[in-house]
């Protein structure tokens, strides 16, 4: 996430090394306070989104999981009933929710992951925010009674440019991996027809043996 990679370059921030560095130390540090203050109110919104996503997900897996057990119930009264057709529709019905729900618990996993990540970040955030706050004006007082090092435009400059650099090639990979993305979403599109079928197919089976199995605990019950 782009915003977590701004946090994580905010957090490996050295003041001592900024303000030597900088041409205006306070008004590096007053802009370095409110980057953080910025960036820090940005990981609260999404963090309090990712919360709100993984709820929602937990909502979703419950009723999915609450509509197999209805629809198992409801195969059980038909075999009772000898509806064998009914029975395979409820079975139908019951394999569907209960693939909805693992979906769901595999979102739910990794939403929690990003959940989780977002809290800590803003923990880490707020912390170095205190810590800059606290040290501003004791680093201000410091380097105005320091000497100027000397060449400090062209170290900014040099850092400048790495930076660009960095963020080109940054740039340059997410293109390729949108190609990589786009190819390989290409290639599912064309296999998707196979695939459904002995998707199909397994689930027929499964539906078989589930049905022999109820008829079997019905048998044995009678």
């Amino acid at each position: 996430m782009a915003l977590l990679e701004r946090v994580g370059t905010l957090l490996r921030a050295n003041l001592n090394d900024l303000v030597d560095k900088a041409e205006d130390p306070e008004k590096m540090l007053k802009q370095l306070v409110l980057d953080m203050e910025n960036q820090l109110l940005q990981v609260k919104t999404q963090a309090a989104i990712a919360i709100a996503d993984q709820h929602l997900l937990e909502k979703k897996k419950k009723e999915h999981d609450e509509a197999v057990d209805e629809w198992q119930r409801k195969a059980e009264l038909a075999v009772q009933k000898q509806q064998d057709d009914l029975a395979r529709a409820a079975l139908h019905r019951s394999l569907s929710h209960k693939q909805m729900s693992e979906g769901f618990a595999q979102q739910l996993e990794d939403q929690k992951s990003e959940a989780e990540t977002l809290r800590t970040a803003f923990g880490k955030l707020q912390q170095k925010l205190k810590e800059a706050e606290s040290r501003c004006e004791l680093l201000i007082a410091q380097h105005r009674r320091a000497r100027v090092v000397g060449k400090a435009n062209q170290a900014r400059t040099m850092a400048d440019a790495s930076q660009n650099s960095v963020t080109m090639n940054r740039f340059r990979t997410r293109i390729m991996g949108q190609e990589a993305q786009n190819d390989a979403a290409q290639t599912m599109l064309d296999s998707d027809s196979l695939e459904d079928r002995f998707t199909l197919m397994e689930k027929e089976e499964q539906v078989d043996q589930l049905l022999q199995e109820l008829k079997g605990r019905r048998a044995k019950s009678a």
